[in-house]
């Protein structure tokens, strides 16, 4: 009977860590991005989240082999539910950290290179604490070419007017908050918020008249972190989907 006792005792812990595992990593995000803590109390969650998944799988599958061998019949679903839910927790980091490895480790994109986009009244927002804004020509376009071979400018037939309210259009469909647009400049400048831990990326857009019409540049930044997991450029390139769509 204690031994029945000590078996159910691990069933039940082990679907309870499980879950606890799991909700540990969307709790440390959502609590970073509603402002509840903050960004390293965020991962901190997601890290012990993610420890906790992988003892749990371990400790899961020895149970499993327990519960046929002993005939507990009970005990099964429980420990196989936390089985799976420790291996799909573990799935969802991983497939993260192979998006982290699997581009460089920067922040700034750019689809000018020798001349990107400037910001002005973004420069006050993001204050002193943020990344650089500066483009380092000579480290990062290497690594972006390689990486992002797309991020190209967007050569338009339109005119630099009709150009600039496509941009501003897109923006809003996006759902960045705009913070500037200027038509007589032909620049926007906007921010964007990831959903997960709430990281503000900011966005600015210039639009120059050419001999066909006029060209649109984009400019992205992170305000903090080394990486980005490539959000910048996906963002980058959302935005030419939409205006080109």
């Amino acid at each position: 009977m204690k031994e029945e006792r000590a078996l159910a005792w691990w069933a039940r812990s082990i679907l309870i860590g499980a879950l606890i595992a799991a909700c540990l990593l969307p709790i440390g995000a959502l609590g970073s991005r509603f402002g509840i803590w903050g960004f390293t109390m965020g991962f901190l969650l997601g890290g012990v989240g993610t420890v906790v998944a992988a003892v749990g799988l371990v400790l899961a599958f020895v149970a499993l082999i327990v519960a046929f061998r002993r005939g507990r019949v009970a005990e099964r679903l429980p420990v196989g539910m936390g089985l799976v839910i420790c291996l799909l927790t573990l799935v969802v980091v991983g497939v993260q950290f192979n998006m982290a490895t699997s581009v460089p480790p920067i922040h700034n994109i750019s689809t000018d290179v020798d001349d990107p986009p400037q910001m002005r009244e973004l420069a006050e927002i993001r204050g002193e604490t943020s990344n650089a804004w500066e483009y380092d020509r000579e480290r990062l376009a290497p690594l972006q070419r390689e990486a992002y071979p797309w991020v190209k400018p967007i050569e338009t037939v339109s005119d630099p007017s009709a150009a600039f309210q496509r941009a501003t259009e897109v923006v809003a469909r996006l759902g960045w908050t705009l913070v500037l647009a200027d038509a007589e400049a032909g620049l926007i400048e906007a921010t964007d918020i990831t959903f997960w831990y709430g990281f503000k990326d900011d966005v600015v857009i210039r639009i120059r008249p050419t001999a066909n019409g006029s060209r649109v540049d984009l400019h992205s930044v992170s305000r903090v972190g080394g990486g980005d997991l490539g959000a910048n450029a996906r963002r980058i390139g959302e935005f030419i989907r939409e205006f080109e769509g």
